[in-house]
């Protein structure tokens, strides 16, 4: 019995020390990647000077051109990210203050993301290779239900998020396998979908007080950041656009933009703007916000 326990014992102390290479192995990996997406791109960075940040979900990302923005000599990237919800927002402004840039106007989609305050597991998981190495990071996740095990279990945070971070994107990001994410100035344009989905049905969906929304605002009064928020455009066919009404109520310095472009021929789903419809809507964005 006494040899069994020495074994065990033995045999989970060889194992936490394996998790313990394998974390400092993934992460220092991760530590040096700058090019596989827009959160490495960001956090692996030093004093960045830009006159346009643009932050948000898909609806954001495939929303503004950020090389229209550019043209009229404006130094802009869309930080936009598809599945993103404003916590990974925040973080990332976070993240951009901490790194010393210097960020004249930001340009933020707040709309259909104003209604939950969760995180979103596919976008949130890229956050959490810097975990140990981040203190705004670890303050931001400190209130989520997993925080201890992400934080404390060495390793746990690859196995938990494998898809993700695990060995498949390791491997890419030591080769430095670059993605399409940061083309185009973070701008990612979708094309004309012929059978897509144009309908919609948002009566359900409630706008919150939101917490990340605030920390947002807040940062761009602190550093003296312009901070214009906007709605981004809908379909025609889309139930329940009272939603933007109360999202208006409830927040009035949000500007509406979800009806300035109609057509079904400008979206490539009834959330998303394809290219064409996107450049229309940034030509109003820019006459509107920036046209001196």
């Amino acid at each position: 019995m006494k040899q069994f326990l020495i074994f065990t014992v033995k045999t989970l102390v060889l194992l936490f020390l394996l998790l313990v290479v394998l974390d400092f192995l993934y992460t220092t990996v991760y530590l040096q990647s700058s090019n596989r997406g827009k959160i490495d791109y960001v956090y692996n960075s030093v004093a960045r000077d830009y006159d346009v940040v643009i932050l948000g979900s898909s609806r954001a990302n495939n929303h503004f051109v950020a090389p229209m923005f550019e043209a009229k000599g404006l130094k802009t990237f869309n930080y936009g990210m598809s599945g993103g919800h404003l916590f990974e927002a925040s973080l990332l402004l976070k993240l951009m203050i901490e790194r010393k840039y210097a960020i004249k106007n930001v340009v933020l989609e707040a709309d259909l993301n104003l209604s939950n305050e969760n995180e979103s597991e596919s976008v949130a998981s890229k956050f959490l290779p810097y975990l140990h190495n981040s203190t705004v990071i670890a303050t931001h996740f400190s209130q989520q239900p997993d925080f201890w095990s992400l934080y404390y279990i060495p390793f746990y945070r690859y196995v938990a998020f494998e898809p993700r971070i695990g060995f498949r994107e390791m491997y890419d990001t030591a080769r430095e396998k670059p993605t399409n994410l940061l083309d185009h100035s973070g701008y990612y344009p979708l094309g004309k979908k012929p059978n897509a989905n144009m309908k919609n049905d948002l009566t359900n969906l409630k706008p919150l007080h939101n917490k990340y929304y605030e920390e947002i605002k807040a940062i761009c009064v602190q550093n003296k950041i312009r901070f214009i928020p906007v709605m981004t455009p809908m379909c025609t066919n889309t139930k329940g656009m009272d939603y933007f009404e109360k999202v208006h109520a409830l927040y009035p310095e949000i500007h509406n933009y979800e009806n300035v472009v109609e057509g079904d021929q400008y979206f490539s789903s009834c959330g998303h703007l394809n290219d064409t419809g996107a450049r229309i809507f940034t030509a109003v964005i820019i006459n509107d916000f920036f046209k001196h």
